[in-house]
């Protein structure tokens, strides 16, 4: 079994106009400016995960500042997930720091969605204001028993389109705030892992926490997936493309050239993300 973790998909209406919607919305417009960003509907996707012989993916949008264009995107990952029950998987997204959050993840998972992402700053750092307004959300999907994707990213090397000023200290900030959520941290948790091999503490706080491997190709070595594998555990690592940036062939190579086995790479590419949805849903 094969399940994406980490897709991003639009209406047609955001698809077709993408530049009626950067006023207002500074984050769309640095990783959507351009024309060569693509932007993919649900059927773009399905496709894509029958070439690839993907079997499901876990979907959501982008943080909209904008409550209209949040819940727009937010009610077509909810009718995907009711067109394509047996391959598709919904989060709900908005921004981190939209006062009616809590009101629209509880609306969107009683809707049939299974929990919350990828939330995100691009703008910012992730300092304890933005993580104290999280608070609401996070009690929704602990009362929901539903899970919340974060947006990181690591604090070192080269720039790019939304890459936030966040640090680990952060991040690991986040996690001791919210230690019963189950949270999945995107990017390979911007190389907070990397501290799995500490003595003291840090084992406990990642008791509740995953790792996806989104964008990995553009950010780390081949190498990753063994390391990560011995310091976290092969079974808190989800396989996650960041579709439509990457396509899940540019993964299976680089798992296949890492050095881990076949067992190991069949819990990554599917076997933990269903353990972990089947806890969930």
């Amino acid at each position: 079994m094969i399940i994406d973790f980490h897709t991003h998909v639009f209406p047609r209406f955001m698809r077709d106009d993408r530049s009626s919607l950067f006023e207002g919305e500074p984050e769309f417009k640095i990783l959507y400016g351009s024309p060569d960003a693509k932007l993919a509907s649900a059927e773009d996707l399905i496709r894509s995960m029958d070439d690839n012989h993907v079997d499901m993916s876990v979907i959501f949008g982008f943080p909209w500042n904008t409550p209209e264009y949040y819940r727009q995107n937010n009610d077509y990952v909810i009718d995907a997930v009711r067109r394509y029950p047996d391959r598709l998987v919904g989060l709900c997204c908005f921004s981190i720091e939209s006062p009616e959050g809590a009101e629209e993840a509880k609306r969107c998972i009683y809707a049939g969605l299974s929990g919350v992402g990828e939330l995100a700053v691009y703008a910012s750092d992730l300092n304890m204001k933005i993580i104290g307004k999280l608070k609401g959300v996070m009690d929704v999907c602990l009362e929901c028993n539903a899970l919340v994707l974060l947006h990181t990213n690591e604090p070192v090397g080269h720039k790019y389109a939304g890459k936030a000023p966040m640090t680990l200290g952060q991040i690991y900030c986040f996690l001791k705030t919210y230690p019963l959520n189950r949270i999945v941290l995107a990017h390979w948790g911007g190389g907070i892992l990397f501290y799995g091999l500490m003595k003291k503490e840090v084992q406990d706080v990642f008791k509740n926490v995953w790792f996806d491997t989104a964008a990995s190709p553009f950010l780390y070595k081949t190498d990753m997936y063994r390391i990560a594998s011995e310091i976290i555990g092969y079974d808190k690592i989800l396989f996650g493309t960041d579709y439509p940036l990457l396509t899940p062939g540019r993964y299976f190579r680089d798992m296949a050239k890492s050095g881990i086995s076949s067992d190991v790479t069949d819990r990554i590419c599917g076997l933990n993300a269903k353990a972990l949805l089947d806890s969930v849903i």
